[in-house]
């Protein structure tokens, strides 16, 4: 059974970088070799491994990759700190909507 990885790296200049492979450490290993230096990590190198999760299907990896990727830094350290119950709290809308209603609280009163 074939492998698919979502991980995400930590790069020198404390930013995150998020991909997808089928052979971790070999992908890991090309980051901090510096194999394209027009990719993002070429000059943030070394780059550490943070966190990565593994799935059968291909389609689902590519998926949850493109999630990640957009979301903020607070969520992806989350989820590096196996805080997966704190990632409603950390979306735009529920903490938009958390202002909106401690507005409305604070004009009520």
């Amino acid at each position: 059974m074939k492998f698919y990885y979502v991980y995400i790296i930590q790069c020198m200049d404390s930013s995150f970088y998020t991909g997808i492979t089928n052979n971790l450490e070999k992908r890991i290993n090309e980051h901090n070799d510096g194999i394209d230096k027009n990719s993002y990590t070429y000059n943030r190198r070394p780059v550490v491994l943070k966190w990565y999760e593994k799935f059968t299907n291909p389609n689902e990896a590519i998926t949850f990759e493109k999630k990640i990727k957009g979301w903020s830094r607070k969520k992806k350290e989350a989820i590096i700190e196996g805080r997966w119950n704190d990632l409603p709290a950390l979306s735009k809308n529920y903490t938009e909507q958390g202002l909106r209603q401690a507005q409305t609280d604070k004009t009520i009163k």
